[in-house]
């Protein structure tokens, strides 16, 4: 079956590759990845080993070895070598006006017959004033972390 992907390395990232993997300090996962780009090399100097044959010699999977000549092929050598990172972009529930009021309200002082405020104690008292319809105790937590603030 002919191959989708072609894996040609020039001179200079063969030499990279070798670098990388003589250096013998890095993510296992790009180590591994270089050297499957150094045995699916198809290029004049390259081994051009069949996907099966790299899969068996350094104990990945087929798929595996396929994906990295698709990320090779597609988007270069760094792609093939290392994780990309998300794309996702999270949005806080919380803006900075209320994050400020929220540290404010763990700043001060306790509900009575309490004698500090819990996680659950903050959330609803941001609920009762009306700074949002809905809040859990989970981002009270991490909104107090990151603040430094700590209910109490």
């Amino acid at each position: 079956m002919k191959k989708r992907y072609i894996v040609a390395l020039t001179q200079a990232q063969r030499q990279q590759l070798r670098d990388l993997i003589s250096a013998g300090s890095g993510a296992a996962r790009a180590l591994t990845h270089a050297r499957i780009l150094l045995k699916a090399d198809q290029g004049d100097q390259g081994p051009g080993w069949k996907d099966q044959d790299i899969a068996a010699a350094l104990e990945v999977s087929c798929p595996t070895v396929g994906r990295v000549r698709q990320r090779f092929a597609a988007d270069g050598l760094e792609a093939a070598l290392y994780r990309s990172s998300p794309r996702r972009l999270y949005q806080g529930k919380l803006d900075g006006r209320q994050e400020a009021h929220l540290v404010a309200v763990a700043c001060g002082t306790p509900p009575e017959g309490r004698s500090r405020w819990t996680l659950r104690l903050l959330a609803n008292r941001m609920v009762e004033l009306e700074h949002l319809d809905s809040l859990s105790y989970e981002t009270v937590r991490r909104v107090l972390k990151k603040t430094g603030s700590s209910p109490g």
